[in-house]
């Protein structure tokens, strides 16, 4: 599974508040790091790695050294004199905020949701009567009620057809190890059926109702001793589970013949006669479907080559298909189910010209939902959002109109051909929406949320940078109105850049106002690697061209420097997980250009990442060590092998979970180990290893506000800037 990214993933970006670092208690030395260097050969070139030993998790002497990390940090960051205000402060926005609903879906009459209800440790599985009475939803399944602590998250739900049922995939600790558990939807009851391993950080997971609500098709790993245990988080494969029955029973339905590294997701017709195989081929962006009739019969309708990425049944016994083959933009085909040949789909809706410098000419679909008489489709505009409203024929529709430099997260259809959406934007709280798709009109529903944050004062200006090969790259700057361009404003700079995952606008929150409030200004790239322009934007950042990602980062940063809103003394960045690589690769190519780095649960080693069970997933995106192109430009960037002896290199806090199962925490522990025996700045380089978070997903509230706290902290500090709580 693709590494969590972008406005939920795991850049954890509503942090930032602090203090000056010559305030606090002086940091302790690092706790000694004994070199044990082993070497390897990658295509007739030796490379050495000190620090190997940092690898194995089993062994007593590594999670001794942790400890001794986190003792560290902790006298640090708990002596900050801001913190404790900074903290209080992020617990009574969110304890402020009102309720929030997402991953909306419509079944059987019933609007099914995830609530999270501040200040509560998880979010819960709730029914609605509709959008517009949310005070009339019973919950389903509340995880605070099971686990005191906030352990236990729902990492996906389905409800069966008629809404009588949900299945909800249950995980503890941000594992993502999820066991399918059933719920009755009237009375919140939970059946005796408990289907293991449906869900996990590598392949992810995913279920369908069959049409009689009798069972589910479902994602399973191997279990026992099916495979050796390097196979443990490979091979995917779809089984059936009949209500009531013992999960041995469960029966074998496709699957023996995808890919070690196939990542399935189901979705059925509305009636339940057609189920719809969506087979990834890692997380590369290569894409299979396999459809199955009533009568248990598949057809593989497209293959890895064909550049379909998204094929979904529609109203009207046909499926729509969302294709980039020869329009890397996107392009929506109609293909009818009696004929499921590839060769007989339609073009209904044509990519854009992509011919003018006119962003709206460069839109590129995203997402799509057929509903009766209509189809929706999502485009990105550089990273803002639009939606588009066709007839299934193809023939434009008025569509709705969305906030200024917003976001659309979701469209769900409901009834009669109308949809609800949601929508964000950097400067105001998401809300849903209802589009009267008759009347033409978006009118929003009382699914929308409030908070004590308010950005009346401030601006979103649209900025592009330059980069090394001369691509124009846009950058998001968010700063209160009349911000003197001067270069002394603290900068907080986030970036991603990968898995053709688009960084688009999200509500900011009390992070950003408190960095905004010490004269701070926060900016966000949408570089390459990511899909703001479409496919080829995403493929000009992939594999051997991975570079051009950190040149379009740096880019940004020099026109941050050039226009004046920041100098290198003043400038931080932020980012986690794939983004966590690009930090490393800023730092390491540029340490000049930075004061400040926060990197959450990111990849350092390109060498090594493949041998982990979700590194294998990624290959299809970075590249492989065992092919001579791949490595030689994996080893170009690698961070951890670019670590220089005698760099001066910025302060650099190194966030992770000992639970992450997408991206191994070794990779955290051996950069910074480097990291502590190669600088001369006198800068600290901080691990941070939480045992109670994974990669992000599934965190509690609880340890997002203290770890929030302390990576606010940590810049204020390194920026030199103290802290001063609101006025009220």
């Amino acid at each position: 599974m693709k590494l969590a990214g972008s406005a939920r993933l795991v850049i954890a970006i509503f942090l930032i508040t602090l203090i000056a670092l010559g305030q606090g208690s002086p940091i302790p030395q690092p706790p000694a790091t004994p070199k044990r260097p082993v070497t390897d050969e990658y295509q007739g070139v030796k490379v050495t790695d000190d620090y190997r030993w940092l690898e194995n998790w089993d062994d007593p002497e590594v999670k001794q050294w942790s400890a001794a990390q986190n003792a560290r940090s902790r006298e640090y960051l708990d002596h900050l004199p801001a913190r404790p205000a900074i903290q209080q402060m992020l617990k009574k926005a969110l304890s402020a905020s009102s309720a929030a609903y997402f991953d909306l879906q419509f079944r059987g009459g019933t609007l099914f949701a995830m609530k999270y209800q501040p200040p509560q440790q998880q979010p819960m599985l709730v029914a609605l009567p509709s959008a517009e009475d949310p005070a009339g939803g019973r919950v389903i399944f509340d995880p605070n009620a099971s686990s005191a602590k906030g352990s236990i998250a729902v990492d996906f739900y389905v409800p069966s057809l008629e809404g009588k049922f949900v299945a909800a995939a249950l995980s503890e600790n941000g594992s993502e190890d999820s066991s399918a558990h059933v719920f009755e939807v009237a009375t919140g009851k939970e059946l005796s059926d408990v289907v293991p391993r449906v869900n996990f950080a590598t392949a992810g997971g995913s279920l369908e109702w069959k049409a009689d609500s009798s069972g589910f098709y479902y994602t399973r790993y191997p279990q026992g001793n099916e495979r050796p245990p390097e196979d443990a988080n490979f091979y995917q494969q779809v089984y059936f589970h009949r209500l009531g029955t013992d999960t041995k029973l469960d029966a074998y339905v496709t699957g023996k013949d995808f890919p070690r590294i196939a990542e399935i997701q189901l979705h059925a017709s509305d009636d339940g006669q057609w189920l719809v195989a969506a087979v990834a081929n890692g997380d590369g962006g290569e894409f299979a479907h396999y459809v199955m009739d009533a009568a248990g019969r598949w057809t593989q309708v497209t293959h890895f080559a064909d550049g379909i990425v998204a094929v979904k049944p529609g109203p009207d016994a046909a499926l729509y298909l969302l294709s980039r083959k020869d329009a890397p933009r996107g392009q929506i085909l109609r293909l009818p189910l009696a004929h499921l040949d590839l060769a007989d789909a339609k073009v209904i809706v044509p990519q854009t010209s992509g011919s003018t410098a006119d962003e709206s000419a460069r839109a590129s679909i995203e997402d799509f939902a057929p509903a009766p008489g209509h189809l929706y489709v999502a485009d990105v505009l550089g990273g803002p959002s639009r939606i588009r409203v066709f007839n299934l024929q193809g023939h434009p529709l008025p569509g709705p109109p969305l906030p200024p430099v917003s976001a659309v997260r979701q469209i769900v259809p409901t009834r009669g051909g109308n949809v609800l959406f949601n929508a964000s934007s950097y400067l105001e709280p998401s809300a849903w929406y209802r589009f009267d798709a008759a009347a033409g009109k978006a009118i929003r529903t009382a699914l929308f949320r409030t908070s004590p944050i308010h950005f009346d004062d401030c601006e979103v200006v649209r900025e592009f940078a330059t980069s090394k090969d001369g691509t124009r790259v846009p950058v998001n700057v968010i700063r209160r109105h009349g911000t003197r361009l001067d270069g002394g404003n603290p900068t907080l700079l986030e970036g991603y850049g990968g898995y053709g995952v688009s960084m688009k606008p999200f509500f900011l929150g009390a992070f950003t106002r408190a960095w905004l409030d010490q004269g701070g200004v926060y900016v966000v790239a949408n570089l390459r690697g990511g899909a703001e322009y479409g496919e080829e934007w995403h493929q000009a950042g992939r594999l051997t061209r991975k570079q051009n990602v950190f040149d379009d980062f740096i880019a940004c940063a020099q026109r941050l420097i050039e226009r004046k809103y920041s100098s290198p003394a003043h400038l931080a960045i932020i980012g986690g997980s794939n983004g966590g690589l690009l930090m490393g690769a800023a730092f390491t190519q540029r340490p000049d250009l930075f004061r400040t780095v926060v990197s959450y649960v990111g990849i350092y080693d390109m060498l090594r990442v493949e041998l982990d069970p979700n590194g294998a997933f990624n290959v299809t995106e970075f590249g492989t060590a065992k092919d001579p192109d791949q490595f030689k430009a994996l080893y170009a960037y690698s961070p951890y092998h670019h670590v220089k002896d005698g760099t001066a290199y910025p302060a650099i806090l190194f966030p992770t979970g000992e639970n992450d199962h997408r991206v191994n925490p070794m990779e955290s522990r051996k950069m910074t180990a480097r990291l502590q025996a190669a600088t001369s700045s006198g800068h600290p380089i901080l691990l941070r290893t939480s045992a109670n978070a994974g990669h992000g997903i599934g965190t509690a509230v609880d340890e997002q506000v203290e770890e929030d706290a302390d990576v606010l902290s940590f810049l204020f500090a390194e920026l030199g800037i103290k802290y001063a709580p609101p006025a009220n």
